[in-house]
Formats: structure tokens, sequence, C-alpha cells
């Protein structure tokens, strides 16, 4: 004899839920552009920003030059 089907509460995907979602994405993204792509032509603070994401680039093992 089979065991009876149980139903599995599946969380629904409500708007705050989705809008917290694309902000980490959205930030995750801006952050792998600035680390792996980026050569300083968006900081607008000196070299400070173009030192930490070079050394970045070099501690994740991205190629920078």
């Amino acid at each position: 004899m089979a065991a009876p089907a149980r139903s599995v509460a599946v969380p629904a995907l409500t708007p705050k839920l989705l809008a917290v979602a694309m902000l980490s994405v959205g930030l995750m993204l801006m952050l792998a552009y600035l680390v792996g792509f980026d050569q300083g032509a968006v900081s607008r603070s000196g070299m400070f920003l173009h030192e930490l994401m070079h050394d970045g680039r070099h501690l994740l093992g991205v190629p920078c030059h």
C-alpha cells in the first residue's frame, strides 16, 4: 500500500522579498564589476579605491596586469 501524498508548504514570493533579492543581486553585480573590471574609471576618490580593488583582484585570482 502506497503512502498518501503530503502537501508541501511553499513560501510566497512577496514584493518585499523580491525587492530585497533584486537589491542584493544588484549590489553583488556592482561589486563584481568594481573588483573584476574597473580600472579606476569609477573612482573619484583618488587612488584609494583603485588600490583596494587592485588588491581584491589579486586576492581572488583575477588577472589584472
